[in-house]
């Protein structure tokens, strides 16, 4: 039987950032299990023009920068700064593994391995079976973990002769299609409409098929360094604008009008909202596809028709149907956070997800009780509507006010560099940043009561 005092299921972004805050912070020995090969998650599965929506200063572990800090002078994202693709990723976290955990001499990573429960693993190359005595907590990454295209099948039926693919395997084409139908409303959808886009397919070829309309968060207001006073006034508009909104339908229209959040068709009115950043020039790409299909889900696909939640459309064999339709993040019941023997991973305030997941290791090491840590951290849903938005953003706020209740949990987040607003303090003479100050404290009490009426009246 092996011994170690943390034993972490999965070796994604959660799993990583967890242990580096652990490392950082107490002298626990770290135990990682991944049934992937390699550190990254679902990194390693994704497609392959896929890049973070957020900046890379905000993503990976604390202890060890992500990118060069640069901005972008072409593509899409020019004038913002850099978004790493999923290659830079999975380097980036081999690094993590090799330089950081596993030269420390405290962590041991157990890849191709499945956990079985009751603290055991097995190798899926060799059968080969370990037991672990965990002297304090099983730290579970995979709670919630998600559906992606790359590895899940379509969730609707695809009739012999049809040509569907998920997203990724759109760059290994041998025989070009007559036409494209792109099918889903997320992320991985719109992220395929602009790769095909920009690789010279005519806005005319491509069809999309769209179950919702999104909104979307503008990554403008999400830059690091000396982006962070417009970051810091976007938050005060937010505010603001919060504290005036009479209904959430409301809230989004004038979030909207501040640019704060996006749409790509200002006719229809989004009922997803997923937390996604994306840039004014990809949604003004977007738009060239004239061709969206607004019937439903898709729930089959023959040679020559597709069938719909709300209809039929015609399709044809020589059609390319890519798969982006996932279900995306799970949504299981909530459950504590913190238990004896155990943690179960799960977003408690919006957005930013490493920052989330080291402040969840820093406070196992540094806090006193589970109580405590619970108190602190209530778990939230991931977000998936309009209402997600609202409870999301409380969420945070509440956070916020809570760690001040622990001046080294504070300390420690006023300071990381994952933390997008940890930097502001440079900008305290910046004539933005003591304006933006200013009506954030005006508008804070009365956004705060609005959005909890409107999160309780919903």
């Amino acid at each position: 039987m092996l011994k170690t005092d943390y034993l972490v299921i999965g070796a994604g972004a959660a799993g990583m950032a967890i242990t580096d805050a652990l490392l950082g912070h107490s002298d626990a020995t770290i135990t990682i299990v991944d049934r992937r090969h390699a550190p990254g998650g679902h990194w390693l599965d994704a497609y392959p023009f896929v890049r973070l929506h957020q900046p890379s200063t905000f993503y990976g572990v604390d202890s060890t920068p992500l990118g060069q800090d640069a901005i972008d002078v072409t593509g899409w994202n020019a004038g913002h700064y850099e978004l790493a693709s999923a290659d830079e990723l999975r380097s980036y976290f081999h690094r993590v593994m090799d330089r950081r955990f596993l030269a420390s001499g405290r962590v041991q990573f157990f890849p191709n391995c499945d956990y079985l429960g009751e603290q055991r693993i097995v190798s899926r190359l060799t059968g080969a079976q370990w037991e672990f005595r965990v002297t304090r907590k099983l730290i579970d990454t995979t709670y919630l973990e998600g559906a992606i295209p790359a590895t899940s099948a379509p969730p609707f039926e695809v009739a012999a002769g049809v040509r569907c693919i998920p997203a990724g395997d759109i760059t290994r084409l041998v025989d070009v299609p007559d036409d494209y139908v792109v099918i889903g409303a997320g992320k991985t959808a719109l992220d395929t409409c602009v790769w095909l886009l920009e690789q010279g397919v005519s806005a005319s070829s491509i069809r999309w098929v769209k179950p919702r309309e999104c909104w979307w968060l503008n990554r403008h207001f999400f830059q690091p360094h000396d982006g962070l006073p417009e970051m810091y006034r976007g938050m005060a508009t937010q505010l603001e604008v919060m504290a005036q909104a009479t209904s959430i339908a409301d809230l989004m229209t004038r979030l909207e009008a501040e640019q704060i959040t996006l749409r790509v068709d200002t006719t229809v009115t989004p009922t997803m909202y997923r937390g996604a950043v994306v840039g004014e020039a990809e949604i003004e790409r977007i738009r060239q596809i004239q061709q969206v299909i607004r019937l439903g889900h898709v729930r089959s696909i023959t040679p020559n028709t597709i069938t719909l939640d709300q209809g039929q459309v015609a399709t044809t064999p020589r059609t390319l149907h890519i798969h982006c339709a996932a279900r995306g993040l799970a949504r299981p019941p909530l459950r504590p956070m913190f238990e004896p023997g155990r943690m179960t991973v799960q977003p408690f305030l919006r957005g930013f997800a490493c920052f989330q997941f080291a402040m969840l290791g820093v406070a196992e090491a540094l806090l006193e009780t589970d109580e405590q840590k619970n108190q602190l951290f209530p778990p939230i849903r991931y977000w998936d509507t309009d209402l997600d938005f609202v409870s999301g953003f409380l969420a945070s706020m509440a956070n916020t006010r809570g760690r001040a209740a622990y001046p080294a949990l504070a300390t420690w987040a006023n300071a990381s560099r994952l933390n997008p607003l940890a930097g502001i303090d440079r900008f305290r003479m910046h004539p933005e940043v003591s304006a933006s100050q200013q009506r954030i404290r005006d508008a804070a009490p009365a956004a705060v009561k609005t959005l909890t009426r409107l999160a309780q009246s919903s």
